[in-house]
C-alpha cells in the first residue's frame, strides 16, 4: 500500500511547492525598471505578431516600454498600467488572457481535458487490470496446429 501511494505523495509534494513558488508575491521589492520589463513581457506588440512589447525592437514598443516605465515611476500600480493598455489596444494586447470570463475557458479547458484524459485512463487500466487473462483452449491449440500443418504443404 504505501508502495503505490507514496510517488503520488511526493507528487504532490513537487506540485504544490512549484505552485507556492510561481504564486510567491514579490513582496514589492522590485524596481520600477523591472516591475516595467516584467509587464511588457506580459503585452504584445501591437506592431508584431506574436512578440511581447520587451522581445519587440520597433519604435511602438520601445514607446510602449518608455511608458511603463515612467508609468510605474509615477506610482501607477502593474494592474492599472495594464487596464489602461486593455483600454486602448482591447484584450489582445495581453499574452497572458486574464483570469475572468473568457479568459477562464482559455486558461481551465486545457486543465479539464487533461485531468478528464488522466480519469479516463486510470478507468480503463484499472478495468484492464480487473479482466481475467485469456488463456488458449486445447480446441484453439488444435486449431493452430491444423492451420500451421496445411500452411507448410
Amino acid at each position: 500500500m504505501v508502495r503505490r501511494v507514496l510517488p503520488w505523495a511526493a507528487l504532490g509534494v513537487v506540485v504544490l511547492v512549484v505552485l507556492v513558488w510561481a504564486a510567491w508575491p514579490d513582496g514589492g521589492r522590485a524596481t520600477p525598471r523591472e516591475r516595467a520589463r516584467d509587464l511588457a513581457t506580459e503585452l504584445r506588440c501591437p506592431d508584431c505578431e506574436g512578440l511581447s512589447v520587451a522581445d519587440s525592437s520597433t519604435s511602438s514598443a520601445r514607446a510602449i516600454r518608455a511608458d511603463l516605465r515612467r508609468r510605474l515611476a509615477a506610482g501607477e500600480t502593474e494592474e492599472e498600467v495594464r487596464r489602461a493598455y486593455v483600454d486602448r489596444y482591447g484584450e489582445s494586447i495581453l499574452l497572458k488572457p486574464e483570469g475572468t470570463g473568457i479568459g477562464v475557458l482559455v486558461w481551465g479547458l486545457p486543465v479539464v481535458v487533461l485531468v478528464v484524459g488522466a480519469g479516463g485512463l486510470a478507468l480503463a487500466l484499472a478495468r484492464w487490470r480487473r479482466e481475467p487473462r485469456l488463456h488458449a483452449t486445447a480446441a484453439d491449440e488444435d486449431l493452430v496446429d491444423e492451420t500451421r500443418r496445411s500452411d507448410q504443404v
